[in-house]
């Protein structure tokens, strides 16, 4: 990788690159998933189950596409116990991270004659998209669990998952047994935009739920950001990124190392180095090359770190912070000397890792924060998902006589200035 000294005319042009690629539909992309939309919408589980057999499992049908009890108790003996192990740790410190999360209905009496609050309440059904991973043969379980368990601490009752099924119809026992760990009511073998679609729209077979959170490809995500409104939605989240702030107390090895653990995810990720060190960085290009070489997705790796990769050395680390701040990363790390020293300087990040033996991954699996983060620089105004993307809060408002006759001359006026009179004569009404 090319070394950039910031600030230069060429680092300033690398860094606009990657701040401003953002996430990008095509027009086809855009015709097909409202075309898809449209279908399940119209025509409910006939159009499901058209798109899964074409593109999933030919043979499953409609009386098959629901998981049932023998399923789950198969996957169950399927399953190691180093799985469950790991399982049980992930899904225990994920519950109590979100467990401080939690908002409770208010109250306030303190002007005279009103009382003022707020009814927080979780929505009643929640849907969780889990992708197939490589047709079910790498199960994305971390999904299930950070979709999942904060709707259960949120108090959702309903929580139902949909995930595309392999060729036959089945869908991977570690996705079952981790979704049976964590409380999920029922699974659909439903993939892609028409999975959202059902969970959107409802079908005969699939209830129409009021929160879909959950990653997916461009066909997922297009289809997410199209019904958002109708449903809420976690986020529309672009390829993922991550951004590595070290100095020379850094190992050149581990910060390859997590460069490469998001290059690899897509050609359109980015990774970013940034110090305050040329010796650190050469180190780094070094460590990257050669952990390339050994690396099994290694094309997708190397074409992101050609397009939207970029190893800068900057002239301390507080410049090095305020690029982060314009780039807003997804990940970022700080494998630096006394890294709590600094981060009141984050303004803009999903999630920050500290130290060197912080990587990203634990945070991915099994630290308790959730994964589900901001991406493409929405990290400037929005934040990770959480027990709040599973609840609404009713804002309370009670008047006693005094208190309305006190204040309303106020609404009168103001209402007045809006030109709104049916909104004036509602308080005047009641003043005679």
């Amino acid at each position: 990788m090319k070394i950039y000294n910031y600030p230069s005319k060429s680092a300033e042009k690398r860094l606009s690159s990657i701040v401003n690629r953002g996430l990008v539909f095509k027009k086809k992309h855009v015709h097909t998933v409202t075309r898809i939309l449209e279908d399940v919408k119209k025509n409910g589980d006939r159009a499901l189950i058209k798109y899964t057999n074409r593109f999933d499992s030919p043979d499953l049908t409609i009386e098959s596409i629901m998981v049932t009890g023998k399923e789950f108790e198969k996957a169950v003996k399927t399953v190691d116990r180093s799985f469950v192990r790991a399982l049980n740790r992930a899904a225990s410190q994920i519950e109590s991270f979100h467990g401080q999360q939690t908002s409770k209905s208010w109250i306030n009496a303190q002007r005279a004659g009103t009382l003022l609050g707020q009814i927080v309440n979780p929505v009643d059904t929640v849907g969780v998209y889990v992708p197939g991973g490589m047709g079910g043969e790498t199960p994305l379980v971390s999904s299930v669990l950070m979709g999942v368990i904060p709707a259960k601490v949120a108090g959702v009752k309903q929580i139902l998952m949909t995930t595309p099924p392999t060729k036959d119809g089945t869908v991977n026992p570690h996705l079952l047994v981790a979704a049976k760990k964590v409380g999920v009511n029922s699974i659909y073998k439903v993939g892609s935009a028409w999975a959202i679609a059902a969970l959107a729209y409802g079908t005969e077979t699939i209830p129409k739920v009021d929160v879909i959170v959950g990653p997916g490809n461009i066909y997922v995500t297009l289809a997410k950001k199209m019904v958002a409104g109708t449903v809420g939605v976690d986020m529309v989240a672009g390829p993922s990124e991550i951004l590595v702030i070290a100095d020379t107390t850094a190992e050149p090895a581990f910060v390859a190392a997590d460069l490469l653990s998001q290059a690899e995810h897509d050609k359109l990720a980015s990774a970013v180095f940034l110090t305050d060190s040329i010796k650190m960085a050469k180190a780094v290009a070094v460590a990257l090359d050669e952990q390339l070489k050994k690396l099994t997705r290694s094309e997708i790796a190397r074409e992101s770190l050609k397009k939207f990769g970029a190893i800068m050395v900057a002239p301390d680390i507080e410049a090095a912070i305020e690029i982060s701040n314009r780039i807003a990363p997804e990940h970022l790390e700080l494998q630096i000397k006394d890294p709590l020293t600094y981060i009141g300087k984050i303004r803009n990040a999903g999630a920050l890792f500290l130290g060197n033996y912080t990587p990203e991954a634990v945070g991915d699996y099994i630290a308790g924060p959730n994964h589900v983060l901001p991406t493409a620089g929405t990290a400037r105004f929005s934040s990770a998902l959480s027990v709040d993307t599973f609840i609404k809060k009713t804002n309370l408002i009670q008047y006693s006589k005094a208190a309305f006759r006190r204040e309303a001359r106020d609404v009168i006026r103001l209402a007045e200035i809006e030109g709104l009179d049916a909104h004036a004569k509602s308080v005047k009404i009641r003043l005679k």
